[in-house]
C-alpha cells in the first residue's frame, strides 16, 4: 500500500509536468526516491563600522523527487525540486541577509516558493538532463549558503563510458537567486547593467592513478568573460596519515562585448592537508595575477579554498595565506565535528586602493546518529572579517537541519 501511494504521488507529478504515463516502466518507479530537507536558519551580520546589522530567522523546506529510468535502450526519467521559505523574524531595519526576498518597502516577504522540473534521458553511459540544474563545477558552483539553494535553468550532458574518464558539457540560460522566485538571464557578480547572457561549459576529469586525478573545465559567459580551470589532486600516505595536495589554476579573460569591462585575471591556489586519525591540518597559498579580480557568476560560490564565510580573497594581485584545522569527535561523540580556519590577504588592488583583509571562521556541528531524531543536525558558525576595502563584520549563523527520506 505504501509503495502504491508513493507511485500515485509521483504519477501525479508526471501528469502535471506533461509526461505521458505510457512512458513509465518498472525501473521508473523501482529506482525512484524522495527526500524532504528542513532548514531552520538564524543569520546575524554585525557591521562593525557603523552600518545597520542584518539579522533574520527563517524556515526552509526542500522537497527533492527523483525518478528512476524507463526500461529499454533509451531510458527516460523526471526529477522535481520544490523549494519554500517562511519568515520567522525580520524587520525593515535588519532585512537583507539573503534568506528572504525583500519588497520595495523594505519588508521581507512572509513566504516564497518555487518548483523546478528536470527531464532526463539515459543512453548507455550518457545522461542528458534539461530543466532545473544545480551545477557544481569549477567554473560555476551554485550557492547553497542560505535558506534555499541558487538554481539554474539549462541542459547538460554527462558521459562516463570510458574507464577513469568523466566528460561533462552544458548550456545554461537562466538562474534564480537564493531568495527569489524570478528566473533571470545570467550575469557576473558586480554587474550593474541590464543585459544578462548565457553560460556554456565543458570539462573532463581523469583518474591517472588511484592517488592522482586531474580536472579541466572551460566556461564562457557570453559577452562577459571566458574562464579555464586546471586542477590536480594527489593523495599520498605519509607515516600513519595521508597528505592530500590540491592544486588549482584559473585563467580568465573578457569575451564578446565585455559588458562588465576588461577581464584579465589568472589565479593559482594550493592547499596541502595532512590527516591523521580524527585530526586534519591544512596549509595553503593563493595568488591572483592580472589587472582585475577573478570573475564569477552572480551570487554563486567561487571554487576556491578562500571562499570563506564572508570574504573571497580574489582581488587583483592579492596574495593569501590560509591555515585550517579539523577535528572529528567520532571516538567521543559520533556526529560531532569541529573546524577552524584563518585567511590573511595582502597586496591586492581594489579600484586603485590597496586591498588587505583577514578572516577567521569557526564551525561546530552535531548530527544525531540514531534514535527517533536520527538525521537532526545543529551547526553554529562564527566568522570575523576585517578589510581595508569592505565592511568589517562579525557574522553569526545557527543552522537546524533535518533530512527525511520519504521513500
Amino acid at each position: 500500500m505504501h509503495k502504491l501511494f508513493n507511485q500515485g504521488k509521483l504519477a501525479s507529478a508526471c501528469l502535471l509536468a506533461g509526461v505521458s504515463p505510457v512512458l513509465l516502466a518498472q525501473g521508473f518507479w523501482e529506482d525512484s526516491k524522495a527526500r524532504l530537507t528542513l532548514r531552520n536558519f538564524y543569520f546575524n551580520d554585525d557591521y562593525r563600522d557603523g552600518g545597520e546589522d542584518r539579522k533574520e530567522w527563517a524556515q526552509g523546506f526542500l522537497l527533492n523527487l527523483q525518478s528512476g529510468y524507463t526500461e529499454g535502450t533509451l531510458g527516460f526519467g523526471l526529477d522535481a525540486l520544490g523549494l519554500a521559505g517562511l519568515r520567522l523574524d525580520s524587520s525593515p531595519t535588519h532585512a537583507g541577509t539573503g534568506l528572504l526576498p525583500v519588497h520595495d518597502d523594505g519588508h521581507a516577504a512572509s513566504e516564497f516558493s518555487s518548483l523546478g522540473v528536470t527531464a532526463k534521458m539515459r543512453w548507455g553511459d550518457a545522461v542528458v538532463k534539461t530543466g532545473t540544474l544545480l551545477p557544481k563545477i569549477p567554473v560555476l558552483v551554485h550557492n547553497d549558503g542560505r535558506l534555499l539553494p541558487q538554481t539554474f535553468q539549462g541542459t547538460q550532458v554527462e558521459y562516463s563510458g570510458i574507464r577513469n574518464l568523466y566528460l561533462h558539457a552544458g548550456h545554461l540560460d537562466k538562474f534564480k537567486q537564493r531568495n527569489s522566485t524570478d528566473s533571470v538571464a545570467i550575469y557576473p557578480q558586480g554587474y550593474s547593467g541590464k543585459q544578462g547572457s548565457d553560460f556554456d561549459f565543458a570539462g573532463a576529469s581523469y583518474a591517472f592513478t588511484p592517488q592522482l586525478s586531474g580536472t579541466w573545465y572551460y566556461g564562457e559567459m557570453r559577452e562577459f568573460y571566458r574562464q579555464q580551470f586546471f586542477g590536480l589532486v594527489h593523495k599520498q600516505p605519509v607515516g600513519n596519515g595521508t597528505l592530500t595536495s590540491d592544486l588549482r589554476y584559473f585563467i580568465s579573460s573578457d569575451a564578446g562585448e565585455a559588458r562588465n569591462g576588461k577581464v584579465d585575471s589568472d589565479m593559482f591556489s594550493g592547499l596541502f592537508t595532512y590527516r591523521l586519525g580524527a585530526q586534519a591540518l591544512g596549509v595553503g597559498y593563493q595568488k591572483v595575477n592580472g589587472d582585475t579580480a577573478l570573475p564569477y557568476a552572480s551570487v554563486s560560490t567561487v571554487y576556491s579554498f578562500t571562499n570563506a564565510g564572508v570574504g573571497k580573497f580574489i582581488q587583483a594581485g592579492e596574495q593569501t595565506w590560509m591555515l585550517r584545522y579539523d577535528y572529528d569527535f567520532e571516538a567521543v561523540l559520533p556526529g560531532l565535528s569541529f573546524m577552524t580556519r584563518y585567511y590573511k590577504g595582502r597586496n591586492g588592488d581594489y579600484r586603485g586602493h590597496e586591498a588587505r583583509e583577514w578572516e577567521s571562521d569557526t564551525n561546530l556541528r552535531y548530527v544525531i546518529q540514531d534514535s527517533t531524531f536520527k538525521g537532526l543536525g545543529v551547526e553554529l558558525r562564527k566568522a570575523t572579517y576585517r578589510s581595508t576595502y569592505a565592511s568589517d563584520r562579525d557574522n553569526y549563523r545557527l543552522y537546524l537541519t533535518y533530512d527525511l527520506a520519504l521513500w
